[in-house]
Formats: C-alpha cells, structure tokens, sequence
C-alpha cells in the first residue's frame, strides 16, 4: 500500500520531501503529498518508510488502503 499525508495533521516542516528515495512526496498549498503511484513504501531502499521515520507529528503518515500494497518486480 502507498503511504499519504493526513493534510490536517500536516504542518508543512519539509521533513519528509527530501527523504524519499523515490520522489513521491510535493508540496500543494502548503501541505505535502504523496503520489501513490511513485510510493513503494521504502521497501528496497529502508527497513521503514522514511517518511514516517522523519515525519515530528505521529500518525500523520499513514498508510493509504486505497492502493494494494506495493510488491517488487523483477
């Protein structure tokens, strides 16, 4: 599954951006976003989302059930 932004709980701090090692993460109108289709959950690249790992307000990165969950290809 993809992670998203909980926009309400988001403060805009830009901690998040830089860490993704797949660029699924922009800003729009002062909260960021995660684009579900580049989100890869980190696997291959941490042992936990950075997102999450970087992100000061808990719960504020989420996993998005909207999406399956993301499986490497060889």
């Amino acid at each position: 599954m993809a992670y998203e932004i909980v926009a309400s709980l988001c403060t805009g701090c830009c901690a998040c951006e830089p860490e993704c090692p797949n660029e699924a993460i922009s800003e729009k109108k002062n909260v960021f976003v995660i684009d579900p289709a580049k989100c890869t959950e980190c696997i291959g690249h941490f042992d936990e989302p950075q997102c999450v790992a970087v992100c000061p307000i808990d719960h504020t990165c989420v996993i998005d059930k909207a999406y399956p969950r993301y499986e490497v290809t060889a």
